[in-house]
């Protein structure tokens, strides 16, 4: 195959000093992700009518497995090792502030147009075609639920020179302020009941995770006990937090639609990811021993040459199957979730999705591998960090609420449009764009 044997050279490529384990778990932990949202949404006949759900609401007792499938602080610990080996290079080479985030921007914004503009013409096509709005609104914001993510992540990036020079400056000090925000935070949420204030801590929990990766970059993890004795240490916390306090145990949704760990973040993803990051650091040595051997790492290579495709389309390949198998009589449907019987047939449907989401994959990834042109006008900083925020404003909404929802009629437009103009605003879209 032509694409294996692109990988192949980019592998052969790679500088000896390059961390390859960050690669590896980047790629891993958005698999787990994609693998875990197949699984955990269901739908099944209840009366003759098909009924969406959620794993998670049908069987509460198979919670604990989103202490596996939850791998999120994992993915933004990555993401600080990135911004920071990122930010080291543009230093040495003399980028500006502005030169490092215009490509940071076009890589992550440029594979997100793609899915908001095909899922907005879909959502036209639908209301023109007499679709309820209830449905409308519910496929839209099942398919753009990936997109939250970009949306904090972005802002982390807007903030990683900042962060990195905390870091740089105070060490694992710099760390330990978020996390006490985020405690306090949680506490104002919980023992004051001001509930606006949790939101903040999409902020705190992702900015200490963040920085994390910062400590990893530098070497200042310890070895391998001391990496272990991190991990039992974020596992006690948790365990603590969510046997004797009022968090729920589901580190991804939950039964009590009043009560998440994730919407909004609390600081039990920070202890999950320490136990996460941990027990993960401490095989880091045979782990890049291991990715020393190029067909491994030729697959890492090729995984994360497609890694924000994969991760941007894997729900609307599963709408797509869904929607085939609905109107071809209900076929796959008929089992109750969390059976036996169900749980035997779980490969055989993420098999299934995986056959259909790889081709889309291979097909729209060259978006994300498209570097900016080098002849297009580089924005002022402050530009882009307003066309960034005026982005992420909109991915949110969207996300949330998808097209059709949310308390006003025209806030899916209004949204959509916050992300186009931001984007032109950012110099994401230019006219060298669509050269």
């Amino acid at each position: 195959m032509r694409i294996w044997s692109l990988a192949s050279e980019m592998a052969e490529r790679t500088p000896p000093e390059r961390n390859r384990y960050v690669d590896l778990l980047r790629a891993v932990s958005i698999l787990v992700v994609v693998i875990g949202h197949w699984i955990i949404r269901t739908g099944w006949y209840v009366d003759g009518e098909l009924t969406p759900g959620s794993m998670l609401e049908s069987n509460p007792q198979m919670q604990w497995l989103t202490w596996l499938f939850q791998v999120m602080p994992i993915f933004f610990i990555v993401g600080g090792y990135s911004n920071a080996v990122s930010l080291e290079s543009a230093q040495r080479k003399g980028v500006g502030f502005a030169g490092w985030l215009a490509a940071r921007l076009h890589r992550l914004v440029s594979p997100l147009l793609l899915l908001l503009v095909v899922w907005a013409a879909l959502a036209l096509v639908m209301n023109l075609a007499g679709t309820r709005t209830a449905i409308i609104q519910f496929t839209t914001q099942a398919a753009l639920i990936p997109t939250w993510f970009l949306a904090i992540y972005t802002m982390l990036v807007l903030l990683a020179p900042l962060a990195y020079k905390f870091w740089r400056r105070f060490g694992f000090a710099s760390f330990f302020v978020f996390v006490a925000l985020a405690a306090i935070t949680d506490t104002a949420f919980f023992a004051a009941d001001i509930k606006w204030a949790g939101w903040t801590n999409y902020f705190w929990v992702w900015l200490a995770v963040h920085q994390l990766g910062f400590a990893w970059r530098d070497g200042r993890l310890g070895g391998v006990w001391v990496r272990l004795a991190i991990s039992a240490f974020g596992f006690a916390v948790l365990y603590t937090l969510i046997f004797l306090g009022p968090y729920p145990m589901a580190m991804v949704g939950s039964p009590d639609p009043d009560l998440s760990n994730t919407l909004p973040p609390k600081i039990t993803l920070l202890a999950l990811g320490l136990f996460q990051f941990g027990l993960l650091l401490a095989f880091e040595s045979p782990m890049r021993r291991a990715l020393d051997n190029l067909r491994l790492w030729t697959a890492t290579v090729l995984i994360n040459s497609m890694i924000m495709t994969l991760y941007l389309w894997h729900i609307t390949v599963m709408i797509a199957v869904g929607s085939v198998m609905y109107v071809s009589g209900g076929f796959g449907f008929g089992i109750e979730p969390g059976t036996s019987e169900w749980w035997m047939t779980r490969p055989i449907w993420v098999g299934v999705l995986m056959i259909f989401l790889v081709p889309v994959a291979l097909l729209l990834s060259p978006l994300e591998r498209r570097s900016r042109p080098a002849d297009a006008p580089i924005p002022g900083a402050a530009s882009q960090i307003t066309g960034a925020v005026m982005i992420c404003v909109g991915i949110a909404l969207l996300a949330m609420w998808g097209f059709g929802g949310g308390p006003r009629p025209w806030l899916d437009a209004a949204a959509f449009g916050l992300v186009l103009v931001g984007s032109v605003i950012s110099g994401v879209l230019s006219r060298q764009t669509f050269r």
